[in-house]
């Protein structure tokens, strides 16, 4: 009944959003004994050979694959489900084709523009660096590839077209590049989660960012700072709402039909989470898909599930179910 859990290798002094992942680890870890599974975690790094020599040696009937990141890059995201795919194990969440899809900013932004999900106006930052307004602003600046709002603080937005240039030169050599320019969207910031069951993914209930306090000149977005750095102005004040007027009825519904597109679209599996801006004419836009979202008791997914009157033994349940159901009993 071994069930590995394979996750990104966190170094000694990582940052909290690395560690994070250890958080699941646990938690995920304890669901899974609770189940009658033995649990083994195994850390994911760039010596590939080594990883599939402990799988192999395991021989495990499932692999719960909760990995972010690969020595701390998000770019390699997609290494854990193509080194599983290759080996024919079976194992938990998106396929590796999905995994690099939706984590790939660039390449999600085309394909949800091209199947017809409105998603806001967006440029690569070389193509920013070479061309002029080429697009309205104001503008934001994101990582291609990191999650969890890394390289994300309020100087990632500007108002003119030779601001987002020079923030780009400043930025060429940060950790989190490659950049991409995305039209800053004023308004709501939403995000809905989705779980697997026997009939089609479920939409939870869904969340909103509440800024309070904000001062009129700070922009209202969810920075590394809002995420993960509990003294600061931005953690303190920036809060989860998950019940809602019954004039917010209508753009709510809207909102789950564009993350069940979402999920159609890149083809998921078992859990998921959309992010959205709503702008000021009650329009509403996804910003990314993320096709690996955080289960941590305190994430936003699991105050979903809560919400919906599940826990997080439900949600490995019904993850496990999506890609295994004969194993659970």
């Amino acid at each position: 009944m071994k069930v590995v859990i394979l996750h990104g290798h966190v170094p000694e002094h990582a940052s909290k959003d690395e560690q994070d992942v250890l958080v699941q680890v646990e938690a995920v870890a304890q669901v899974l004994r609770d189940l009658g599974f033995e649990p083994l975690a195994l850390p994911l790094t760039l010596n590939l050979a080594a990883a599939v020599e402990q799988l192999q040696q395991f021989g495990p009937l499932l692999v719960f694959n909760l990995v972010e990141s690969v020595q701390g890059q998000g770019q390699y995201i997609h290494l854990g489900p193509t080194l599983l795919e290759g080996l024919g194990l079976s194992f938990t969440g998106a396929t590796a084709a999905a995994m690099f899809t939706t984590s790939n900013k660039l390449l999600a932004k085309k394909i949800l523009a091209a199947s017809a999900i409105p998603t806001p106006a967006w440029l690569s930052a070389e193509a920013a660096l070479r061309l002029a307004g080429k697009m309205d602003g104001p503008y934001i600046i994101k990582s291609v590839w990191e999650h969890g709002s890394i390289g994300l603080d309020d100087d990632a937005v500007v108002t003119t077209w030779s601001e987002l240039q020079e923030a780009l030169r400043r930025r060429q050599h940060h950790p989190a590049a490659p950049w991409f320019v995305e039209r800053y969207v004023p308004g709501r910031e939403f995000n809905l989660a989705l779980l697997a069951s026997a009939s089609g993914p479920d939409v939870l209930p869904p969340a909103e960012i509440e800024f309070h306090d904000y001062p009129v000149d700070k922009r209202r977005i969810v920075g590394y700072r809002a995420k993960w750095d509990a003294g600061s102005f931005e953690y303190q004040h920036t809060f989860r709402r998950l019940a809602f007027p019954p004039d917010d009825v209508p753009l709510l519904a809207q909102l789950a039909d564009l993350a069940l597109r979402c999920w159609q679209v890149f083809e998921l599996r078992g859990y998921a989470r959309v992010d959205f801006r709503v702008d000021d004419a009650g329009r509403p836009w996804v910003l990314e898909v993320n096709a690996n979202p955080c289960l941590a008791p305190d994430s936003g997914f699991v105050a979903a599930v809560e919400k919906a009157g599940g826990d997080l033994t439900q949600v490995v349940r019904r993850i496990i179910a999506a890609t295994c159901p004969t194993l659970l009993p």
